[in-house]
């Protein structure tokens, strides 16, 4: 069974998606068959580059709201990623353009790190307040999970999976993504947002029945 998931690595709604289908692939009795690939999809694609800012700062710019809106806002997401074990940091986040982090996280895809690039880079932006338009960040990053350094450095240096990113999000919007998290599941049935574990799980059974019974039925 194949899962699609479309997430962008400075979304804090996708981290929490991601540890609960984590932890339902965990719970499901057939957590084995389940291969997770990692599509990508920005949340703010017209961010300019190498304008990072921090992140309450930032969203007071674009919403027009006050501190206490933006905190109220983002709020919400705290206790349910608490709750999965996920300590967000906003005070010390940036808004940055994730354009370069995604595509070291499809290189990582091709090297079998995908899983390992997106857990990397949300926690570094979410958790450690890292800028994941900085060269030399995203090359330690790149580092940690397996990849080589200079190779990493030449990806960012070029224009190398600028496309698949761009592809990436226009498949997602052909499957009727209206934002991120969005979760295929077999190509044939979707969750979108970061729903529970319990409904994961049932997703993922429901999925393997469907599958079963259409290679039955051939």
């Amino acid at each position: 069974m194949r899962v699609e998931v479309w997430s962008d690595v400075g979304c804090p709604w996708c981290y929490l998606g991601k540890r609960r289908l984590d932890k339902a692939i965990g719970r499901f009795e057939h957590g084995d068959e389940v291969e997770v690939v990692w599509r990508s999809f920005q949340l703010a694609p017209h961010y300019p580059r190498g304008a990072a800012k921090p992140l309450y700062e930032a969203l007071m710019e674009q919403t027009g709201g006050s501190l206490s809106d933006v905190r109220s806002m983002v709020g919400r997401v705290v206790a349910p990623a608490a709750a999965e074990g996920l300590k967000y940091d906003f005070d010390s986040a940036f808004m940055c353009n994730t354009f370069d982090a995604h595509r070291v996280a499809q290189f990582a895809g091709q090297r079998g790190l995908g899983g390992r690039a997106h857990e990397r880079l949300l926690r570094a932006l979410l958790v450690e307040g890292d800028v994941l338009d900085d060269t030399e960040t995203l090359v330690r990053l790149a580092t940690e999970i397996g990849l080589p350094a200079e190779e990493t450095r030449r990806v960012l240096a070029g224009d190398d999976y600028a496309e698949a990113v761009r592809e990436d999000a226009r498949e997602a919007r052909r499957l009727g993504a209206e934002g991120v998290p969005f979760f295929v599941f077999d190509r044939a049935l979707g969750v979108s947002g970061a729903e529970s574990v319990d409904v994961f799980v049932s997703v993922l059974r429901q999925a393997r029945e469907r599958s079963i019974s259409g290679l039955s039925s051939q």
